[in-house]
């Protein structure tokens, strides 16, 4: 629970940076704080992913090693980062909790298919989410 609480505080406190960098609505990001309710894996990832991987995928180093996204091997399989998320791993924090079954699939599509990664085929779907839960 301190480890989703610390995560959750350093998503709030980089919030108003990354809506200055992007165009996302986020105005009703919030509105049950049990739940996120962003639904389109680019406003999903620019709330909660970018603060650690960053805007652009590439990771970064310093308090925690956060790796990068962008051209990576590990995202060819769309189960690998559906785990991930919903699980997380080490400093990635299990986010099933906060993220509904469509929510993690369309992150998990968006990272897939961006940062110079194409992996188009087997889609992430949250029929698959669901199995895996």
């Amino acid at each position: 629970m301190k480890k989703l609480f610390t995560s959750m505080t350093a998503l709030l406190l980089s919030m108003p940076l990354m809506a200055q960098e992007t165009s996302i609505d986020t105005s009703n990001w919030f509105d049950d704080p049990s739940m996120l309710t962003q639904t389109d894996g680019a406003s999903i990832y620019a709330g909660v992913c970018a603060g650690c991987h960053m805007p652009s995928g590439q990771g970064a180093k310093g308090a925690g090693e956060y790796p990068a996204l962008a051209n990576n091997p590990n995202l060819m399989t769309a189960a690998y980062p559906i785990s991930l998320v919903i699980h997380g791993h080490k400093a990635m924090p299990a986010l099933g909790g906060l993220l509904e079954d469509e929510q993690v699939a369309s992150v998990v599509n968006f990272i897939r298919t961006n940062f110079g990664n194409n992996y188009t085929d087997n889609q992430a779907s949250a029929e698959q989410i669901a199995s895996m839960r």
